[in-house]
């Protein structure tokens, strides 16, 4: 059995020396008899009420939890199997199914030729188109913080506003080239290029198929795939060479003989 006793602050005290002196302390026997969930009365003959008429007391549910039993209710109703399929055994059904008649394997070789094809043939980027007229323009890489750079401890290491210059730490050593591998002029231009300048043209492409040429040309080839540089250098048209003006770049849009 639990008591739960809830004493105003004002009588807790005298409760307290009440109980430490062992005075009015009521029988085990008394206690244990106690049924239901108030026992204000009981408390009256004891004498606890007139003395701390602020006491709240609650006797908790184990009470009536002694007891509790379990009964058989019988049928309240008919029941029934579960007349739906169940879904695994669905699935497992279809693919069988698909399995003997070679559907299955079809789907597994289509698979495998559209992720060939995605990564040999990458998606060429959108946006672009070939260079009907020279064009020569700059781009500033300098980055501009926007807030400020902290150490571990809290401390400002680069406040907001600093401008950093990559140029200015480190070169571009190669030039980047980007063109279209789906335009034959293009290729050809590249071709001529990498002839050229050998290991300081660095080839990027932004659409057809890459293999092939490296398999051809016995170099290494690289891809813009979404056209993240394009983008950012403002690039419009290819073919196009990205080269190190000071601390600048310099784009040049060539036309393809």
């Amino acid at each position: 059995m639990i008591v739960i006793v809830a004493i105003s602050k004002r009588h807790r005290p005298s409760m307290l020396r009440t109980a430490a002196k062992g005075e009015d302390a009521a029988p085990a026997s008394r206690i244990t008899n106690v049924q239901g969930v108030c026992v204000k009365a009981w408390l009256r003959r004891a004498g606890r009420v007139a003395r701390c008429p602020c006491i709240t007391l609650l006797l908790a549910s184990s009470l009536l939890a002694s007891t509790a039993r379990s009964d058989d209710l019988g049928v309240i109703g008919p029941t029934y199997p579960i007349a739906e399929q169940h879904f695994l055994d669905l699935i497992t059904r279809r693919l069988h199914a698909m399995q003997e008649s070679g559907q299955l394997a079809l789907l597994r070789e289509q698979a495998i030729a559209n992720s060939r094809r995605s990564v040999t043939n990458p998606l060429p980027v959108a946006g672009l188109a070939p260079t009907e007229a020279p064009r020569s323009f700059w781009f500033d890489p300098t980055y501009v913080l926007e807030q400020n750079i902290l150490d571990s401890a809290g401390r400002i290491l680069f406040p907001a506003g600093t401008r950093t210059n990559p140029l200015s730490i480190t070169t571009l050593s190669k030039q980047l080239l980007f063109f279209d591998a789906r335009e034959p002029r293009q290729v050809k231009l590249a071709k001529a290029l990498i002839d050229r300048h050998g290991q300081r043209i660095k080839p990027v492409l932004v659409g057809g198929a890459y293999l092939p040429l490296m398999q051809r040309w016995k170099t290494r080839l690289y891809y813009d795939q979404q056209g993240l540089l394009v983008r950012r250098f403002g690039i419009r048209h290819v073919p196009a060479l990205v080269s190190q003006d000071g601390l600048r770049l310099r784009i040049d849009e060539v036309v393809a003989p």
